[in-house]
């Protein structure tokens, strides 16, 4: 299947590690020009290097604090002149925060918002003009299958995904006559350094093979998954293979969400 994304320019947000690194390799892989924004300038140059290593682009990399509005005009500036354009955004940073609604105070609160929520709206924001300008654009909000079915503890991370939800279809709505599409992937159990924190915390006996298939985790696919996996449905949603998709969010998780 040819998925159109040859010269696109694309940015992803957290894209040092995990999901982030592995949508830049996947979009890098397929000819797409990329840049990668995260806090750590050490991270980022090592995740460019991976990239240039395994698939012989290059890579512009730019740190900054994605929760800051001014950091993210500034990415997005940056990443827009050095690619000479931007079509695709991939909002991909965050980290996990769940607790009891009665642990978390107002400034946690307002981080995990800053963070998940904001932030893909400021980068949104700032790519706009970039995307109107080259005729149209994808847009990709990842985000979790707590936002769609949140547990107890879960807070506020589940929030601030419910909001990334309701943002993406509306978003979808508004930028449709501007021929930008936006979806969102909400991710389940994928391997990354939190998931391998768990492991060394709860079965440091288990080798990662035995802990990604054990039968606690209750996945209907009876693994944990990788970061490519979701990286490759991220890769056809901002492509070209994608051009009737818009306003709508993919499950991946193994089948664990009871929604669809």
């Amino acid at each position: 299947m040819e998925l159109g994304l040859k010269n696109k320019k694309a940015l992803i947000t957290g894209g040092s590690k995990g999901i982030g690194l592995a949508t830049a390799l996947a979009l890098a892989s397929e000819g797409a020009q990329v840049a990668i924004v995260a806090r750590s300038s050490e991270a980022l140059e090592q995740a460019a290097t991976q990239i240039q290593e395994q698939t012989g682009a290059e890579v512009v990399w730019i740190s900054a604090d994605v929760s800051v509005e001014s950091e993210a005009q500034r990415a997005v500036a940056e990443a827009a002149e050095r690619l000479g354009g931007l079509d695709i955004l991939v909002n991909n940073a965050g980290t996990a925060a769940a607790r009891p609604f009665p642990e978390v105070g107002t400034e946690s609160w307002s981080a995990d918002l800053d963070l998940k929520l904001f932030g893909a709206i400021n980068f949104a924001r700032a790519a706009l003009p970039h995307m109107r300008k080259a005729g149209g654009g994808a847009i990709v909000n990842v985000t979790a299958i707590g936002g769609k079915t949140p547990g107890a503890s879960s807070l506020p991370t589940s929030v601030s995904r419910a909001a990334g939800l309701a943002l993406t279809k509306a978003m979808s709505k508004d930028l449709a006559e501007d021929r930008i599409r936006v979806n969102a992937v909400c991710i389940g159990l994928i391997r990354s350094e939190q998931i391998e924190r768990m492991w060394q915390a709860t079965a440091p006996e288990q080798s990662w093979e035995e802990f990604a298939r054990d039968p606690r985790h209750r996945i209907p696919l009876g693994r944990i998954g990788e970061a490519k996996e979701a990286a490759n449905v991220i890769t056809f949603l901002v492509s070209g293979a994608a051009s009737f998709v818009t306003g709508t969010s993919v499950n991946i998780d193994g089948g664990v969400a009871a929604v669809l």
